[in-house]
């Protein structure tokens, strides 16, 4: 019997996107989130190939109704890249149903300025509440640093991070909205509370695995290696 919870890694440029050169470059991770019995799904951070992502979660059993962003950045949540055009929240927003976005409150200006989005397409949320996919909570966390309102998914013993934290480093401060301060006091504090036995799932695949623990992260990525913010400053301090 499957698990009431629908849980699917999806790699753009592999298992979805595979013919678009942008995507097998910049290795994103979309997560598809659901509940089994109700038949709901939420897609965190579609882009690239959106009908697509649509069409594997349907072949699934499950309707697409919204979606979570981790940030604003188009290789999350579409619009245009370095001269590039990439699928994502403008598409899934024109397909014949209601499908609201949920961004932390801090990113929804973002969201909304590559995008297209208007307000009423977003739903805006502060750190700690709580969305659900039919039966489904799903917490989010605030954890500015990579952008302002970036945010993490925590549901069951899994944490959806997007561009906060990788298996091997975590995400740029040196782009416009970083700030390496905050991102220490977000991967230290913040996310403090996640136990070890939580599987932590980045935004991109940056390292040989997928997903780890989050202990086995904080035993390894170099980033928790520096214990205070005087030393974090020294060497990231000017973004990384």
């Amino acid at each position: 019997m499957q698990p009431r919870l629908y849980f699917r890694q999806l790699l753009a440029g592999r298992d979805f996107a595979r013919a678009d050169p942008i995507a097998q470059q910049m290795v994103n991770f979309v997560y598809a989130i659901g509940d089994r019995e109700r038949g709901e799904a939420m897609l965190v951070d579609p882009a690239y190939g959106v009908r697509e992502l649509v069409e594997i979660v349907e072949g699934d059993g499950l309707t697409v109704t919204g979606a979570l962003a981790t940030h604003w950045h188009p290789d999350h949540v579409g619009g245009d890249l370095m001269g590039y055009s990439i699928e994502g929240v403008r598409e899934l927003l024109s397909l014949d149903r209601a499908i609201p976005v949920h961004v932390q409150r801090d990113e929804a200006f973002g969201v909304r300025r590559v995008t297209g989005a208007s307000e009423s397409d977003l739903v805006e949320h502060g750190s700690g509440d709580v969305v659900h996919v039919g039966d489904i909570p799903i917490t989010l966390l605030h954890t500015p640093g990579h952008t302002p309102g970036s945010q993490c998914f925590l549901l069951e013993d899994k944490l959806v991070a997007g561009d906060t934290l990788f298996l091997e480093g975590c995400g740029r401060t040196d782009l416009p909205g970083g700030d390496a301060t905050a991102m220490y006091e977000s991967l230290t504090q913040r996310l403090a509370r996640v136990p070890d036995d939580t599987v932590l799932y980045p935004g991109h695949l940056y390292s040989a695995e997928p997903s780890a623990t989050m202990g086995e992260t904080r035993r390894h990525n170099y980033v928790f290696r520096l214990r205070t913010l005087e030393q974090w400053l020294t060497m990231f301090g000017d973004g990384f």
